[in-house]
């Protein structure tokens, strides 16, 4: 395992830390870590500024790449990305080295597609199947720490890592048995226990490989830890709890919840954002706020209803408004009828209908709503 204390800033009481542990608004200290992985701190941290109560100024042109053009870049991408987690999940459940060449390129080739447009990849990720979870959850979990990274602001080297951090963070799930991790009822007291093991199985499985650092370790350790204290496998809290790992909680549960599951039907993305915005202790404040930026209010494949009555799915979200992506309307509940879709862009200034709630789909008992925004981008269902 690859050292991150070169350097160490000083906290206010004088013990030294990695900066891996600091928040980016904690320090301007400029550290290094021994291989590099860490450069200049940002002297400011954006995750303090309020969400925007109302939409910010739409007449700026959108930097980003079409997103159905992102779209197929990003399918290739999550194909490559899922071979590449099911072989090194399967080396690790065989006990053999982990190979993390190819990892790194893999990251940086879902980094450069966030870049370009990071609904693309982030939305596509959130769709796999029950057989996929495990694998497809990692990747998903890669892309939003990557996003996540980036609205705090953090140095491309440190986004990185933060991003190869979020495609191990659950390699410990290999030392846990198959029949376990997808059993389709709920877990016994002592399944629970035994699927809690795997932040310690995975410290031990990437302690043991040279090309990570210690600040990916700290991720696969830690990110089941709350900041009341309450979380595992050490009931850590606060300030105990590094940046990286706070960021690796945010990511993980979302993905999770919004997620199908053998035992349960994913929440819809702006509801789950609804909700986790409620869970007092759970999650660092700061954190969680930059998180809602770089995700968005209403994700992509969110059902929504708008103030004219109709109901629809995010299609894409405007790149420079939280609350005024393009919404495929579809369904009309004051006559509970379906009717051909439509696109509204709420962020066409003609435009003056707006979101007026989150709507479960189970409420309508809607299904297969995922395909209305793909087939919008022109992208086949099953990607």
């Amino acid at each position: 395992m690859l050292k991150c204390n070169e350097l160490y800033p000083v906290a206010s009481d004088s013990e030294a830390r990695p900066f891996w542990r600091n928040s980016p608004s904690h320090s301007d200290l400029s550290v290094r870590c021994a291989v590099g992985c860490a450069s200049d701190t940002p002297k400011h941290s954006n995750t303090s500024q309020p969400l925007p109560s109302e939409d910010r100024a739409c007449d700026q042109q959108d930097p980003r790449t079409p997103m159905k053009d992102e779209l197929v870049a990003a399918m290739h991408i999550c194909a490559a990305a899922k071979a590449a987690v099911i072989q090194m999940f399967s080396h690790a459940r065989m006990g053999r080295a982990l190979e993390l060449e190819n990892v790194r390129a893999l990251v940086e080739d879902i980094s450069n597609s966030i870049a370009r447009h990071p609904d693309a990849f982030i939305s596509l990720a959130r769709l796999k199947s029950l057989d996929d979870y495990t694998y497809m959850h990692s990747v998903a979990v890669c892309a939003l720490m990557i996003a996540l990274g980036n609205q705090l602001g953090l140095p491309e080297t440190l986004i990185q890592r933060a991003g190869l951090a979020g495609l191990l963070h659950d390699i410990g799930k290999m030392a846990i048995p198959g029949a376990i991790l997808n059993k389709p009822g709920r877990l016994s007291s002592e399944e629970l226990q035994l699927v809690r093991t795997h932040p310690l199985e995975g410290e031990q499985m990437l302690t043991g490989t040279a090309q990570v650092c210690e600040m990916v370790v700290d991720v696969c350790l830690h990110h089941h830890e709350r900041i009341d204290g309450k979380g595992y496998p050490h009931q850590l809290a606060g300030d105990q709890i590094s940046l990286f790992a706070r960021m690796a909680a945010v990511c993980d549960v979302y993905d999770a919840i919004t997620s199908d599951r053998a035992y349960n039907e994913g929440w819809d993305p702006a509801v789950a954002m609804q909700q986790m915005s409620t869970w007092e202790g759970h999650f660092d404040d700061e954190v969680f706020r930059a998180f809602l930026k770089s995700v968005g209010i209403y994700p992509v494949g969110s059902i929504v209803q708008l103030k004219s009555g109709g109901i629809g799915v995010v299609t894409e979200q405007h790149s420079h408004s939280l609350l005024t992506p393009k919404v495929k309307v579809f369904f009309l509940p004051v006559l509970n009828i379906y009717i051909t879709p439509r696109t509204v862009d709420l962020s066409d200034p003609l435009q003056k209908d707006q979101i007026a709630a989150r709507v479960p789909a189970q409420r309508y008992g809607f299904k297969n709503t995922e395909s209305l925004w793909l087939e919008d981008n022109a992208v086949p269902e099953h990607v």
